[in-house]
Protein backbone atom coordinates (compact mmCIF):
# COMPACT_ATOMS: atom_id res chain seq x y z
CA UNK A 1 0.00 0.00 0.00
CA UNK A 2 1.45 3.24 -0.67
CA UNK A 3 2.97 5.34 2.08
CA UNK A 4 -0.10 8.28 3.31
CA UNK A 5 1.05 11.85 2.28
CA UNK A 6 1.85 14.54 4.73
CA UNK A 7 1.46 17.93 4.29
CA UNK A 8 5.53 19.54 5.11
CA UNK A 9 5.41 21.59 7.96
CA UNK A 10 2.97 22.22 11.33
CA UNK A 11 2.69 25.55 9.96
CA UNK A 12 1.16 24.39 6.59
CA UNK A 13 -1.50 22.18 8.07
CA UNK A 14 -2.70 25.29 10.24
CA UNK A 15 -2.76 27.23 7.01
CA UNK A 16 -4.75 24.62 5.46
CA UNK A 17 -7.37 23.84 7.75
CA UNK A 18 -7.95 27.12 8.35
CA UNK A 19 -8.52 28.17 5.03
CA UNK A 20 -11.07 25.15 4.57
CA UNK A 21 -13.11 27.04 7.55
CA UNK A 22 -12.26 30.86 5.54
CA UNK A 23 -14.38 31.52 3.06
CA UNK A 24 -17.71 33.99 1.97
CA UNK A 25 -19.25 33.00 5.36
CA UNK A 26 -16.35 35.17 7.23
CA UNK A 27 -16.57 38.20 4.93
CA UNK A 28 -20.00 38.52 4.19
CA UNK A 29 -22.29 36.60 6.44
CA UNK A 30 -20.70 37.56 9.66
CA UNK A 31 -20.53 41.54 9.59
CA UNK A 32 -24.23 41.58 7.78
CA UNK A 33 -25.25 39.56 10.38
CA UNK A 34 -23.51 41.47 13.42
CA UNK A 35 -25.57 44.49 11.76
CA UNK A 36 -28.66 43.03 12.00
CA UNK A 37 -28.10 42.18 15.54
CA UNK A 38 -26.56 44.66 17.52
CA UNK A 39 -22.55 44.52 17.05
CA UNK A 40 -20.82 43.89 19.77
CA UNK A 41 -23.01 42.26 21.60
CA UNK A 42 -23.83 39.71 19.09
CA UNK A 43 -19.61 39.12 18.80
CA UNK A 44 -18.94 38.21 22.29
CA UNK A 45 -22.20 35.38 22.54
CA UNK A 46 -20.99 34.46 19.34
CA UNK A 47 -17.54 34.19 20.37
CA UNK A 48 -18.98 32.18 23.69
CA UNK A 49 -20.69 29.34 21.48
CA UNK A 50 -17.71 29.01 19.19
CA UNK A 51 -15.83 27.95 22.14
CA UNK A 52 -18.35 25.61 23.64
CA UNK A 53 -20.12 24.19 19.83
CA UNK A 54 -17.15 24.53 17.60
CA UNK A 55 -14.32 23.41 19.32
CA UNK A 56 -14.82 20.17 20.56
CA UNK A 57 -16.18 18.77 17.64
CA UNK A 58 -13.38 20.31 15.16
CA UNK A 59 -10.98 18.43 17.79
CA UNK A 60 -13.18 15.07 17.20
CA UNK A 61 -13.12 15.20 12.89
CA UNK A 62 -9.09 16.24 13.31
CA UNK A 63 -9.23 13.33 15.76
CA UNK A 64 -10.72 10.54 13.21
CA UNK A 65 -8.75 11.76 10.60
CA UNK A 66 -5.72 11.33 12.49
CA UNK A 67 -6.60 7.82 14.09
CA UNK A 68 -7.96 6.44 10.73
CA UNK A 69 -5.23 7.94 8.22
CA UNK A 70 -8.12 8.11 5.94
CA UNK A 71 -10.81 10.14 4.41
CA UNK A 72 -13.98 10.97 6.82
CA UNK A 73 -15.77 7.75 5.16
CA UNK A 74 -12.77 5.50 4.97
CA UNK A 75 -11.74 7.10 8.61
CA UNK A 76 -14.75 6.15 9.81
CA UNK A 77 -15.22 2.57 8.15
CA UNK A 78 -11.94 1.94 10.13
CA UNK A 79 -12.56 3.12 13.51
CA UNK A 80 -15.90 1.85 14.07
CA UNK A 81 -16.80 -1.31 15.80
CA UNK A 82 -16.75 -4.17 13.49
CA UNK A 83 -20.55 -4.83 12.11
CA UNK A 84 -22.13 -1.12 13.01
CA UNK A 85 -22.52 1.22 10.09
CA UNK A 86 -21.39 4.31 11.21
CA UNK A 87 -19.73 4.64 7.83
CA UNK A 88 -22.92 5.48 6.37
CA UNK A 89 -22.51 8.86 7.72
CA UNK A 90 -19.15 9.38 6.53
CA UNK A 91 -20.54 8.99 2.88
CA UNK A 92 -23.04 11.38 2.92
CA UNK A 93 -19.88 13.76 4.76
CA UNK A 94 -18.38 12.86 0.95
CA UNK A 95 -21.70 14.25 -0.53
CA UNK A 96 -21.58 17.13 1.70
CA UNK A 97 -18.40 18.68 0.55
CA UNK A 98 -19.79 17.74 -3.24
CA UNK A 99 -22.91 19.96 -2.77
CA UNK A 100 -20.95 22.83 -1.00
CA UNK A 101 -18.67 23.15 -4.32
CA UNK A 102 -21.69 22.96 -6.13
CA UNK A 103 -22.77 26.09 -5.55
CA UNK A 104 -19.98 27.60 -3.66
CA UNK A 105 -17.88 27.42 -6.99
CA UNK A 106 -20.55 29.86 -8.64
CA UNK A 107 -20.14 32.39 -5.69
CA UNK A 108 -16.29 32.28 -5.73
CA UNK A 109 -16.60 33.07 -9.02
CA UNK A 110 -18.64 36.40 -8.30
CA UNK A 111 -16.02 37.59 -6.68
CA UNK A 112 -13.29 36.85 -8.84
CA UNK A 113 -15.69 38.54 -11.51
CA UNK A 114 -16.09 41.66 -9.29
CA UNK A 115 -12.69 41.60 -8.94
CA UNK A 116 -12.28 42.04 -13.08
CA UNK A 117 -14.85 44.63 -12.70
CA UNK A 118 -14.11 46.87 -10.14
CA UNK A 119 -10.60 46.86 -11.52
CA UNK A 120 -11.45 47.34 -14.94
CA UNK A 121 -13.43 50.24 -14.07
CA UNK A 122 -16.97 49.06 -14.87
CA UNK A 123 -19.04 50.51 -11.80
CA UNK A 124 -16.83 54.03 -11.76
CA UNK A 125 -19.86 56.67 -12.19
CA UNK A 126 -22.60 54.43 -11.57
CA UNK A 127 -25.54 55.80 -9.41
CA UNK A 128 -26.44 53.49 -6.55
CA UNK A 129 -29.39 52.46 -8.67
CA UNK A 130 -27.59 51.13 -11.62
CA UNK A 131 -24.88 49.35 -9.27
CA UNK A 132 -27.75 47.12 -8.14
CA UNK A 133 -28.95 46.88 -11.48
CA UNK A 134 -25.67 45.69 -12.80
CA UNK A 135 -25.68 42.57 -9.87
CA UNK A 136 -28.87 41.86 -11.48
CA UNK A 137 -27.58 42.04 -15.04
CA UNK A 138 -24.93 39.94 -14.01
CA UNK A 139 -27.00 37.45 -12.40
CA UNK A 140 -29.17 37.09 -15.37
CA UNK A 141 -25.87 36.48 -18.04
CA UNK A 142 -25.10 32.68 -17.62
CA UNK A 143 -22.77 32.41 -19.83
CA UNK A 144 -20.24 34.48 -17.91
CA UNK A 145 -21.19 32.93 -14.32
CA UNK A 146 -20.36 29.36 -16.12
CA UNK A 147 -17.17 30.98 -17.19
CA UNK A 148 -16.34 32.39 -14.09
CA UNK A 149 -17.49 29.34 -12.15
CA UNK A 150 -15.53 26.69 -14.72
CA UNK A 151 -12.10 28.94 -13.99
CA UNK A 152 -12.85 28.37 -10.10
CA UNK A 153 -13.01 24.78 -10.80
CA UNK A 154 -9.56 25.04 -13.13
CA UNK A 155 -7.84 26.66 -10.13
CA UNK A 156 -9.47 24.60 -7.26
CA UNK A 157 -8.60 21.14 -9.30
CA UNK A 158 -5.54 22.59 -10.92
CA UNK A 159 -3.70 23.20 -7.56
CA UNK A 160 -4.77 19.99 -6.36
CA UNK A 161 -3.16 18.65 -8.98
CA UNK A 162 0.15 19.66 -8.20
CA UNK A 163 0.49 17.74 -5.22
CA UNK A 164 -0.69 17.86 -1.19
CA UNK A 165 2.51 19.69 -0.05
CA UNK A 166 3.45 21.61 -4.02
CA UNK A 167 0.29 22.37 -4.62
CA UNK A 168 -2.53 22.69 -1.93
CA UNK A 169 0.11 23.71 0.67
CA UNK A 170 1.79 26.52 -0.96
CA UNK A 171 -1.44 27.63 -2.02
CA UNK A 172 -2.64 27.97 0.90
CA UNK A 173 0.57 29.96 2.66
CA UNK A 174 0.77 32.26 -0.54
CA UNK A 175 -3.06 32.80 -0.50
CA UNK A 176 -2.70 33.45 3.25
CA UNK A 177 -0.47 35.45 3.78
CA UNK A 178 -2.09 37.83 1.03
CA UNK A 179 -4.97 37.25 2.58
CA UNK A 180 -3.68 38.92 6.05
CA UNK A 181 -1.66 41.42 4.14
CA UNK A 182 -4.75 42.84 2.54
CA UNK A 183 -7.21 42.92 5.50
CA UNK A 184 -4.24 44.94 7.74
CA UNK A 185 -4.21 47.24 4.40
CA UNK A 186 -7.92 47.71 4.00
CA UNK A 187 -8.37 48.35 7.59
CA UNK A 188 -5.86 50.90 7.96
CA UNK A 189 -7.87 52.88 5.09
CA UNK A 190 -11.93 51.90 6.43
CA UNK A 191 -10.24 53.24 10.02
CA UNK A 192 -9.29 56.55 8.78
CA UNK A 193 -11.83 57.08 6.79
CA UNK A 194 -13.90 60.46 8.26
CA UNK A 195 -17.31 59.47 10.55
CA UNK A 196 -15.38 55.68 10.48
CA UNK A 197 -15.72 56.17 14.38
CA UNK A 198 -19.11 55.47 14.98
CA UNK A 199 -18.87 51.87 12.83
CA UNK A 200 -16.16 51.32 15.27
CA UNK A 201 -18.18 51.95 19.18
CA UNK A 202 -20.96 49.93 17.31
CA UNK A 203 -18.98 46.80 16.35
CA UNK A 204 -16.60 47.04 19.78
CA UNK A 205 -18.62 48.51 22.75
CA UNK A 206 -21.12 45.85 23.79
CA UNK A 207 -24.29 46.84 24.46
CA UNK A 208 -26.19 43.94 26.05
CA UNK A 209 -29.54 46.03 26.63
CA UNK A 210 -31.01 44.99 23.69
CA UNK A 211 -29.81 41.41 23.27
CA UNK A 212 -32.67 39.59 22.14
CA UNK A 213 -32.99 35.85 22.18
CA UNK A 214 -33.07 35.71 18.28
CA UNK A 215 -29.57 37.40 18.53
CA UNK A 216 -28.39 34.71 20.62
CA UNK A 217 -29.91 32.06 18.26
CA UNK A 218 -28.47 33.48 15.21
CA UNK A 219 -25.39 33.85 17.41
CA UNK A 220 -25.33 30.09 18.09
CA UNK A 221 -25.85 29.22 14.07
CA UNK A 222 -23.26 31.68 12.95
CA UNK A 223 -20.89 30.16 15.07
CA UNK A 224 -21.51 26.59 14.66
CA UNK A 225 -21.62 26.87 10.74
CA UNK A 226 -18.50 29.53 10.27
CA UNK A 227 -16.20 26.61 10.55
CA UNK A 228 -18.23 24.14 7.90
CA UNK A 229 -17.52 20.98 10.51
CA UNK A 230 -20.27 18.03 10.58
CA UNK A 231 -19.22 16.58 6.46
CA UNK A 232 -15.64 15.92 7.37
CA UNK A 233 -13.94 18.42 5.86
CA UNK A 234 -11.40 19.02 8.54
CA UNK A 235 -10.36 15.05 8.77
CA UNK A 236 -8.76 14.92 5.73
CA UNK A 237 -6.28 16.98 7.17
CA UNK A 238 -6.03 15.22 10.32
CA UNK A 239 -5.22 12.30 8.35
CA UNK A 240 -2.36 14.48 6.99
CA UNK A 241 -0.25 15.75 10.00
CA UNK A 242 1.78 12.87 12.25
CA UNK A 243 1.36 12.43 16.13
CA UNK A 244 3.91 15.05 17.29
CA UNK A 245 1.36 17.66 18.25
CA UNK A 246 -2.11 16.77 19.88
CA UNK A 247 -5.22 17.93 18.53
CA UNK A 248 -6.77 20.74 20.96
CA UNK A 249 -4.03 23.10 20.30
CA UNK A 250 -4.03 22.63 16.97
CA UNK A 251 -8.14 23.09 16.73
CA UNK A 252 -7.32 26.24 18.87
CA UNK A 253 -5.53 27.94 16.16
CA UNK A 254 -7.46 27.06 12.62
CA UNK A 255 -10.11 28.69 15.48
CA UNK A 256 -8.41 31.71 16.21
CA UNK A 257 -7.46 32.39 12.51
CA UNK A 258 -10.93 31.75 11.21
CA UNK A 259 -12.32 34.03 13.98
CA UNK A 260 -9.61 36.98 13.35
CA UNK A 261 -10.53 37.28 9.96
CA UNK A 262 -13.97 37.51 10.55
CA UNK A 263 -13.24 40.49 13.18
CA UNK A 264 -11.30 42.00 10.78
CA UNK A 265 -13.36 42.28 8.17
CA UNK A 266 -15.95 43.79 10.37
CA UNK A 267 -13.19 46.18 11.14
CA UNK A 268 -12.96 47.02 7.31
CA UNK A 269 -17.38 47.02 6.89
CA UNK A 270 -18.59 48.94 9.76
CA UNK A 271 -16.10 51.63 9.57
CA UNK A 272 -16.60 52.32 6.30
CA UNK A 273 -20.87 51.78 6.12
CA UNK A 274 -20.88 54.24 9.23
CA UNK A 275 -18.69 56.87 6.98
CA UNK A 276 -21.03 56.78 4.13
CA UNK A 277 -23.99 56.55 6.30
CA UNK A 278 -25.45 52.67 5.04
CA UNK A 279 -27.09 50.01 6.76
CA UNK A 280 -24.37 47.63 7.73
CA UNK A 281 -27.30 44.92 8.71
CA UNK A 282 -27.89 45.38 4.57
CA UNK A 283 -28.15 41.47 3.87
CA UNK A 284 -26.71 39.45 1.31
CA UNK A 285 -26.69 42.57 -0.75
CA UNK A 286 -23.77 43.79 0.97
CA UNK A 287 -20.66 42.37 -0.87
CA UNK A 288 -22.31 43.02 -4.09
CA UNK A 289 -24.15 45.82 -4.03
CA UNK A 290 -23.80 48.16 -1.07
CA UNK A 291 -19.80 47.88 -1.28
CA UNK A 292 -19.06 49.14 -4.60
CA UNK A 293 -21.26 52.06 -3.84
CA UNK A 294 -19.23 52.77 -1.23
CA UNK A 295 -16.16 52.64 -2.84
CA UNK A 296 -17.66 54.75 -5.70
CA UNK A 297 -18.07 57.44 -3.12
CA UNK A 298 -14.47 56.91 -1.88
CA UNK A 299 -11.43 58.97 -3.02
CA UNK A 300 -9.33 55.98 -5.10
CA UNK A 301 -12.60 53.50 -4.93
CA UNK A 302 -11.26 51.45 -7.72
CA UNK A 303 -7.81 51.01 -6.33
CA UNK A 304 -9.49 50.01 -2.40
CA UNK A 305 -12.61 48.40 -4.53
CA UNK A 306 -9.96 46.22 -6.12
CA UNK A 307 -7.93 45.43 -3.07
CA UNK A 308 -11.40 44.18 -1.10
CA UNK A 309 -12.30 41.87 -4.01
CA UNK A 310 -8.71 40.45 -3.85
CA UNK A 311 -8.72 39.67 -0.45
CA UNK A 312 -12.62 38.12 -0.74
CA UNK A 313 -10.87 36.03 -4.09
CA UNK A 314 -8.21 34.45 -1.46
CA UNK A 315 -11.12 33.66 1.01
CA UNK A 316 -13.21 31.53 -1.46
CA UNK A 317 -10.16 30.00 -3.19
CA UNK A 318 -8.45 28.59 0.17
CA UNK A 319 -12.06 26.83 0.88
CA UNK A 320 -12.11 25.60 -2.59
CA UNK A 321 -8.60 24.46 -2.65
CA UNK A 322 -9.04 22.71 0.77
CA UNK A 323 -12.72 20.99 -0.40
CA UNK A 324 -11.66 19.68 -3.86
CA UNK A 325 -8.59 18.23 -1.60
CA UNK A 326 -11.02 16.43 0.49
CA UNK A 327 -12.50 15.21 -2.98
CA UNK A 328 -9.53 13.99 -4.44
CA UNK A 329 -8.23 12.35 -1.42
CA UNK A 330 -11.70 10.62 -1.13
CA UNK A 331 -11.58 8.78 -5.01
CA UNK A 332 -7.58 8.48 -4.53
CA UNK A 333 -8.07 6.40 -0.93
CA UNK A 334 -11.17 4.36 -2.53
CA UNK A 335 -10.51 3.72 -5.75
CA UNK A 336 -6.78 3.98 -5.46
CA UNK A 337 -6.85 6.36 -8.60
CA UNK A 338 -3.54 8.70 -8.98
CA UNK A 339 -3.57 12.67 -8.44
CA UNK A 340 -3.81 13.93 -11.84
CA UNK A 341 -7.13 10.98 -13.14
CA UNK A 342 -8.54 12.04 -9.95
CA UNK A 343 -8.19 16.30 -10.33
CA UNK A 344 -9.03 15.31 -14.09
CA UNK A 345 -12.39 13.60 -13.63
CA UNK A 346 -13.10 15.35 -10.71
CA UNK A 347 -12.91 18.69 -12.05
CA UNK A 348 -15.20 17.74 -15.02
CA UNK A 349 -17.85 16.34 -12.71
CA UNK A 350 -17.61 19.14 -10.20
CA UNK A 351 -18.44 21.25 -13.24
CA UNK A 352 -21.37 19.08 -14.58
CA UNK A 353 -22.96 19.23 -11.55
CA UNK A 354 -22.33 23.11 -10.69
CA UNK A 355 -23.89 24.12 -13.71
CA UNK A 356 -27.62 24.25 -12.36
CA UNK A 357 -26.70 26.87 -9.55
CA UNK A 358 -25.54 29.25 -12.62
CA UNK A 359 -29.10 28.40 -14.62
CA UNK A 360 -31.22 28.83 -11.77
CA UNK A 361 -30.47 32.74 -11.85
CA UNK A 362 -31.99 32.73 -15.53
CA UNK A 363 -32.42 30.21 -17.84
CA UNK A 364 -33.93 27.78 -14.76
CA UNK A 365 -35.66 30.30 -13.05
CA UNK A 366 -38.93 29.19 -12.89
CA UNK A 367 -37.81 26.49 -11.24
CA UNK A 368 -38.10 27.74 -7.56
CA UNK A 369 -37.66 24.23 -5.18
CA UNK A 370 -38.30 25.94 -1.89
CA UNK A 371 -40.83 28.68 -2.81
CA UNK A 372 -41.48 31.73 -4.34
CA UNK A 373 -38.01 33.82 -4.98
CA UNK A 374 -36.25 30.33 -4.56
CA UNK A 375 -33.48 29.11 -7.00
CA UNK A 376 -31.34 26.28 -7.25
CA UNK A 377 -28.35 27.35 -4.82
CA UNK A 378 -31.06 28.00 -1.65
CA UNK A 379 -31.90 24.31 -2.26
CA UNK A 380 -28.93 23.15 -2.52
CA UNK A 381 -27.71 25.71 0.71
CA UNK A 382 -30.77 24.43 2.39
CA UNK A 383 -29.66 20.55 2.33
CA UNK A 384 -25.90 21.39 3.22
CA UNK A 385 -26.64 23.91 6.33
CA UNK A 386 -30.12 22.74 7.77
CA UNK A 387 -29.56 19.17 7.00
CA UNK A 388 -25.86 17.59 6.52
CA UNK A 389 -23.74 20.25 8.63
CA UNK A 390 -25.96 19.53 11.81
CA UNK A 391 -26.76 15.87 11.46
CA UNK A 392 -22.92 15.49 10.83
CA UNK A 393 -22.14 17.01 13.93
CA UNK A 394 -24.37 15.52 16.16
CA UNK A 395 -23.62 11.54 14.42
CA UNK A 396 -19.98 12.72 15.19
CA UNK A 397 -20.14 13.73 18.67
CA UNK A 398 -21.97 10.48 19.60
CA UNK A 399 -19.33 8.24 17.51
CA UNK A 400 -16.62 10.00 19.51
CA UNK A 401 -18.38 10.12 23.51
CA UNK A 402 -20.43 6.90 23.13
CA UNK A 403 -19.44 2.80 23.66
CA UNK A 404 -21.46 1.92 20.59
CA UNK A 405 -19.09 4.24 18.48
CA UNK A 406 -15.67 4.66 18.29
CA UNK A 407 -15.17 5.70 22.28
CA UNK A 408 -14.58 8.32 24.35
CA UNK A 409 -11.26 6.31 25.61
CA UNK A 410 -10.49 5.87 22.70
CA UNK A 411 -10.79 9.51 20.91
CA UNK A 412 -9.17 11.55 23.69
CA UNK A 413 -6.08 9.13 23.58
CA UNK A 414 -6.30 10.20 19.73
CA UNK A 415 -6.57 14.05 20.35
CA UNK A 416 -3.82 14.16 23.46
CA UNK A 417 -1.49 11.93 21.89
CA UNK A 418 1.72 14.76 21.18
CA UNK A 419 2.74 17.73 23.16
CA UNK A 420 0.35 20.78 23.61
CA UNK A 421 -2.77 21.49 25.04
CA UNK A 422 -4.92 18.65 26.15
CA UNK A 423 -8.31 18.26 25.15
CA UNK A 424 -10.36 17.68 28.54
CA UNK A 425 -11.19 14.14 29.36
CA UNK A 426 -13.62 15.32 32.38
CA UNK A 427 -16.29 16.55 29.17
CA UNK A 428 -17.23 13.55 28.62
CA UNK A 429 -20.81 14.41 29.96
CA UNK A 430 -20.98 17.55 27.74
CA UNK A 431 -19.63 16.00 24.39
CA UNK A 432 -21.72 13.24 24.79
CA UNK A 433 -25.12 14.67 25.81
CA UNK A 434 -25.44 18.32 26.02
CA UNK A 435 -23.85 18.82 22.16
CA UNK A 436 -25.69 16.51 21.18
CA UNK A 437 -28.78 18.16 22.52
CA UNK A 438 -27.54 21.84 21.49
CA UNK A 439 -26.85 20.09 17.97
CA UNK A 440 -30.51 18.82 17.77
CA UNK A 441 -31.98 22.04 19.51
CA UNK A 442 -30.44 24.02 16.65
CA UNK A 443 -31.81 21.58 13.62
CA UNK A 444 -35.10 22.14 14.92
CA UNK A 445 -34.61 25.53 15.06
CA UNK A 446 -33.20 26.46 11.83
CA UNK A 447 -36.42 24.68 10.26
CA UNK A 448 -38.73 26.54 12.61
CA UNK A 449 -36.88 29.43 10.90
CA UNK A 450 -36.79 28.61 7.39
CA UNK A 451 -40.41 27.74 6.76
CA UNK A 452 -41.87 30.37 9.21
Amino acid sequence: MQEREHLATRLGFILVAAGCAIGLGNIWRFPYITGQYGGAAFVVVYLVFLVILGFPIMVMEFSMGRAGQLNIAGAMRALEPKGSKWHIFGYAGILGNLILMMFYTTVAGWGIAYLYHTAAGHFGGLSPDQVGAAFGAFLGNTPELIGWMALVVAIGFGVCASGLQRGVEKAAKVMMAGLFGLLIILIVRAVTLPGAGAGISFYLKPDFANLSWEAVYAAMGQAFFTLSLGIGSMAIFGSYIRKERSLAGESVNVILLDTLVALMAGMIIFPACAAFGVEPGAGPGLIFVTLPNIFNAMLGGQFWGSLFFLFLTFAALTTVIAVFENLTAFAMDEWHWSRKKTTLIGGLIVFVLSLPVPLGFAAWSGFQPLGAGTCVLDLEDFILSNNLLPIGCFIFALFCSWRFGWGWDKFTKEANAGVGMKFPVWLRGYAGYVLPAIILFILVMGYIQFFA
